[in-house]
């Protein structure tokens, strides 16, 4: 799929904590994927998550299932 980013206008994911270390960052407004990037290489690629998949972990993460135990 090739997917025209230029024009993205990315956010940092609340999750990402202040630290500047593990941060992602996320561009919304794109029919049926969710572009996610590491916010330390700005001009680095981009992965491109099915919007469903992508539900699916932002929903797993609020709930929980990711957390140590």
């Amino acid at each position: 799929m090739d997917v025209d980013l230029t024009e993205a206008s990315w956010r940092k994911s609340s999750y990402s904590g202040g630290g500047g270390g593990q941060c992602i960052e996320v561009a919304d407004g794109f029919t049926g994927v969710m572009p996610v990037r590491d916010s330390k290489d700005p001009s680095g690629p981009a992965l491109l998550f099915p919007s469903p998949a992508w539900q699916a972990f932002v929903t797993a993460v609020r709930t929980g299932e990711f957390d140590a135990r």
